[in-house]
């Protein structure tokens, strides 16, 4: 049975469309525990495979480690420039920007 944060959380990565990016920080304050950025990261780590997690990147920018290669080909297929393990340029297009254009 998942807890109300892993359900909250998977729901606001599922929700990222094509050709964004968000921070970690960004995911938890959206799934409404701002700070738990590593808990993002752990219910990432242990989710099914369809969900768009290389969309979710460090809030410097940087690709997960040990999945770099796969996440920037992931990431450049949908516009996403990235280099050295970063995501180029980080727009403001993660929940908090979405929310604020509405």
């Amino acid at each position: 049975m998942r807890s109300g944060f892993t359900s909250r959380v998977l729901a606001v990565v599922r929700d990222l469309p094509p050709g964004s990016v968000a921070s970690y920080g960004e995911i938890a304050a959206e799934a409404g525990a701002p700070g738990a950025a590593r808990a993002v990261g752990r219910v990432l780590a242990s989710s099914a495979a369809d969900l768009p997690w290389w969309r979710v990147v460090t809030a410097g920018g940087r690709l997960a480690p040990h999945k770099e290669r796969e996440q920037a080909a992931r990431l450049e297929a949908e516009g996403v420039a990235c280099r050295d393990g970063h995501v180029v340029a980080l727009r403001a297009t993660g929940p908090r920007a979405r929310a604020a254009r509405r």
